[in-house]
């Protein structure tokens, strides 16, 4: 029987008929036997052997619906959208009662970006098979990734009612309520989800990302590396690995991650926004919009990249191209506080510090919990000479985020202008015992120190600043104050 199997196997490579005398099953049998593998290996993520399988499916039965239909899947998680569709598209085509193929075009849709074409299409499979499980599960993704959390919740608990057992649909649920920052809710969801099944590789991603918009980064990237080493194709892993890398300052970890993510899978919008993000870190401004420029070409809705490709633009001192991208956000979400924010700052940059505030004003109405905008705020009314709007400002980012080193030394310098000395020093002394290493507040530090006539200590927290900052600027006023303050005050 074995030697039959691979001469029919070698059969269909040749494209050559075999007799059934030899001992091979009709085409409709042969061809449900490669759709079922191409399913198994689907679920081990080995989706280019998967295709293999379907088209071999295909061309035993070209009138398998289901092929298409579950090949339409396997080219979604290989970033190839429009062939997905396109399948997807035959599968219906075929079969125009074949749930499935609705729910598997939706994925393909929210992977391009077109979530109200992937609504409907889950609508429709709900109305072929209302017990459809799946279905709510993936209109929950294309909802979160609208940014409508409460509608993905919703369908999440639908597809759990329809079957408490279904892993895929806490872990999405987990991905709704992490977007709404409610960390913990979808951490439970997802170590339920690992319960179910512990080889959901996906769970452990999602977890990851909870875990790192709770500030547990170790925990974070223990699980990405779990996820990696289940599934080693999974570019989310990497996405969510360098977003916790981010927040532990290890940019280069950071940026490799994402190129990995973009890497296997192209399309991945979001790896590009990030990847952006680390560029600005790192001054790199230019690389930072051209991966902005490649999120928005696959996702021309992503308020975010144009939000982040803002930022970048400030940074470049093109504050009119950052203003405009701020626009184009808001007008794709209204309620984007960062965007508001982020031309805030731009207009801050512009001197134009009236419309800064009313910006600020808008974002803080949006998001009261937005420590960056009332600290920005705060820099703003100090451009005004209002110092003490300015210190309730600060008042107000350090109590929403207490652990941010900067916003004690923004605090700091307020005081100093107010010629309040004294209390600028404790503002310095709790920034250095956040970041030892942070330069800036052992620099005005020292200034403080000198107004108050501590000579000693300032010329020590000078020589600090000197040997941490990598920023000419901060280097060659440090070296300024020093040598102004030996040259009174010699050390022996």
């Amino acid at each position: 029987m074995r030697k039959l199997f691979i001469l029919w196997t070698l059969s269909v490579l040749v494209l050559l008929p075999v007799p059934l005398a030899l001992g091979c099953r009709p085409a409709a049998e042969a061809a449900a036997q490669h759709n079922d593998r191409g399913i198994d290996l689907g679920k081990e993520g080995r989706y280019t052997e998967a295709i293999a399988e379907f088209i071999m499916a295909i061309r035993e039965d070209p009138e398998l619906a289901e092929a298409y239909s579950n090949r339409a899947y396997a080219y979604t998680k290989k970033g190839e959208y429009d062939k997905a569709i396109a399948d997807c598209d035959k599968a219906i085509e075929l079969d125009a009662n074949l749930a499935l193929a609705y729910v598997n075009r939706a994925y393909a849709y929210t992977k391009k970006g077109e979530y109200d074409k992937a609504i409907a299409d889950c609508d429709k499979a709900i109305e072929l098979n209302p017990n459809l499980d799946l279905a709510y599960s993936n209109q929950a993704y294309a909802y979160t990734k609208k940014g409508e959390y409460d509608k993905a919740i919703a369908d999440c608990d639908k597809a759990i009612e329809l079957d408490p057992e279904f892993a895929l649909a806490y872990s999405n649920r987990a991905y709704a309520y992490t977007k709404k920052g409610e960390n913990d809710k979808a951490i439970a969801d997802c170590d339920k989800a690992i319960e179910l099944d512990a080889n959901l590789a996906l769970a452990y991603s999602s977890r990851a990302y909870a875990y790192t918009k709770k500030g547990e980064f170790d925990k974070a990237i223990a699980d990405c590396n779990k996820a990696i080493e289940m599934v080693p194709e999974l570019a989310k892993a990497y996405l969510y690995r360098g977003y916790a890398y981010s927040w532990k300052g290890e940019i280069d970890m950071e940026v490799a991650d994402y190129s990995k993510a973009i890497e296997l899978d192209p399309n991945l919008a979001e790896a590009y926004v990030n990847r952006g993000a680390a560029y600005v870190e790192k001054g790199e401004f230019d690389k930072a919009i051209a991966d902005y420029d490649k999120a928005i070409e696959l996702d021309p809705n992503l308020a975010l990249a144009y939000n982040s490709r803002a930022y970048a633009y400030t940074k470049k001192g093109e504050y009119d191209k950052a203003i405009a991208d701020c626009d184009k956000a808001i007008e794709l979400d209204p309620n984007l506080a960062l965007a508001y924010n982020s031309r805030a700052y731009a207009y801050t940059k512009k001197g134009e510090y009236d419309k800064a505030i009313a910006d600020y004003n808008k974002a803080i109405e949006l998001d009261p919990k937005l420590a960056e905008a009332y600290a920005n705020r705060g820099a703003a009314y100090v451009e005004k000479g209002e110092y003490d709007k300015a210190i309730a400002d600060c008042d107000k980012a350090i109590e929403l985020d207490p652990e941010v080193s900067v916003l004690y030394v923004n605090r700091g310098i307020v005081y100093a202008m107010k010629g309040e000395f004294d209390k600028a020093i404790p503002d310095y002394d709790k920034a250095i015992q956040l970041d030892s290493k942070y330069a800036r507040p052992y620099y005005f530090r020292g200034v403080a120190y000198k107004a108050l006539g501590r000579n000693t200590e300032a010329i020590a927290d000078f020589k600090t600043c000197i040997k941490l900052t990598q920023e000419p600027s901060m280097i060659q006023v440090a070296k300024e104050a020093l040598q102004k303050l030996q040259s009174r005050w010699p050390q022996h």
